[in-house]
């Protein structure tokens, strides 16, 4: 298991916790708004495709929070997952929908500049910047 400092699991409870929270809107109070970032080019219901990446989010959530003894492979896991919902983020700009309180073209721009962040924050606070050093280091030892 990969030893993080306090700071680190404190990051990665609450980004567990925030994708907890948006599990829950996938299913409730914000499913027409994830549903406007499916992008038309997606070949099935775009409720289907909310659904199941909800039951993707809560389950990463939770993994994110109580999975300790496997944070790296989780942190690698839902930082594959941002890569791949990002195209909605793509999409949801340059069509122009208005979801999430992003209401304007600059809202919709300045929050994609967000997704890297959000895949470095997953990726540093589960341990996988040292994971990687340190293998790299007993490899070239």
């Amino acid at each position: 298991m990969q030893k993080t400092s306090t700071l680190q699991n404190v990051m990665r409870i609450v980004l567990g916790s925030f994708m907890i929270l948006a599990a829950i809107g996938h299913f409730t109070f914000q499913r027409a708004d994830f549903q406007a970032q499916v992008p038309n080019w997606i070949p099935i219901s775009k409720d289907l495709v909310v659904l199941l990446s909800g039951v993707v989010e809560i389950s990463l959530g939770l993994a994110m929070i109580f999975w300790t003894k496997q944070k790296v492979k989780v942190g690698i896991a839902l930082a594959i997952f941002y890569v791949l919902i990002f195209p909605g983020n793509i999409a949801q700009y340059l069509n122009g929908t208005s979801a999430f309180g992003l209401d304007t073209d600059q809202a919709r721009l300045t929050r994609l500049f967000f997704q890297p962040v959000l895949i470095l924050w997953v990726l540093w606070s589960t341990g996988v910047f040292q994971y990687f050093k340190a293998r790299r280091n007993t490899l070239n030892s």
